[in-house]
């Protein structure tokens, strides 16, 4: 079975980190990778620099800049992580997008893939209806899954057609607006929360953009499966040696 799948069913709150390929220096991945699972991290996103990230903040934008100016690159990326799984055995997604995927050949880079030990993959820019007609089919010979955003202004038709090809978990965005870290949450975003567990979706959610601390942790979780730390972990790696990755994981949960 998919360890995403596996972890999914923990009776748990799952906290998932991202962090940006090749930042803060080329070498950083594995690092930062063993850290986090020594930390007690239950699933981490990869992210693809790209040079043209629409849905990312100006912190992973910033981070994104100075992977890509550090020369990495999807073939360094996929040569880094190529005996990974002989020392992380948690689940690992990348996220990025599309046209890097589609560059590299989309069945090319599934089967890499799978042949390094990754689970899924976030695609913010690949619509489903395409993945659906297209690619679906690509995913689950390599045994991918394929993780699909919502927002707050998704409507209720397109939240059940995600939930009815979803076969991981949901990405909730928790706002409008890019990713970046939030001191809390608003009464908007909570009426949202609340609005999606009442959709009993079969698909588990995780919640994603503007938790940064153990109160927007504990609220994004109170009616989800788990929640998604990216640009305040992605500022902590700047500043800090990977080696005191266990000290913000702590003051998480």
């Amino acid at each position: 079975m998919n360890r995403i799948v596996n972890k999914l069913n923990e009776n748990k709150k799952l906290l998932s980190i991202y962090f940006t390929a090749g930042y803060p220096e080329p070498d950083s991945t594995v690092p930062i990778l063993e850290n986090l699972e020594r930390s007690g991290v239950d699933m981490v996103e990869i992210g693809l620099p790209f040079s043209d990230p629409l849905a990312d903040g100006p912190t992973i934008q910033q981070s994104s800049t100075q992977a890509l100016k550090n020369g990495m690159t999807t073939k360094k990326l996929f040569a880094q992580l190529e005996n990974i799984r002989e020392k992380v055995s948690i689940p690992l997604l990348l996220m990025g997008y599309f046209n890097p995927i589609l560059q590299f050949g989309v069945e090319e880079f599934c089967k890499k893939c799978a042949e390094t030990g990754i689970d899924g993959l976030i695609i913010p820019d690949l619509p489903v209806e395409v993945y659906h007609n297209n690619y679906q089919k690509i995913f689950k010979k390599y045994n991918l899954v394929n993780v699909f955003l919502i927002t707050p202004q998704t409507t209720e038709e397109r939240i059940r057609y995600i939930d009815s090809i979803s076969d991981g978990f949901i990405y909730m965005v928790s706002t409008a607006s890019t990713t970046g870290a939030q001191g809390s949450f608003g009464n908007t975003q909570k009426e949202y929360f609340k609005r999606i567990s009442r959709m009993q979706l079969k698909t588990p959610q995780i919640v994603g953009f503007g938790i940064s601390n153990k109160e927007t942790f504990e609220l994004a979780t109170r009616h989800a499966a788990g929640a998604i730390i990216g640009s305040a972990f992605v500022k902590f790696v700047g500043k800090n040696p990977p080696g005191k990755i266990g000290s913000f994981i702590n003051s998480i949960h």
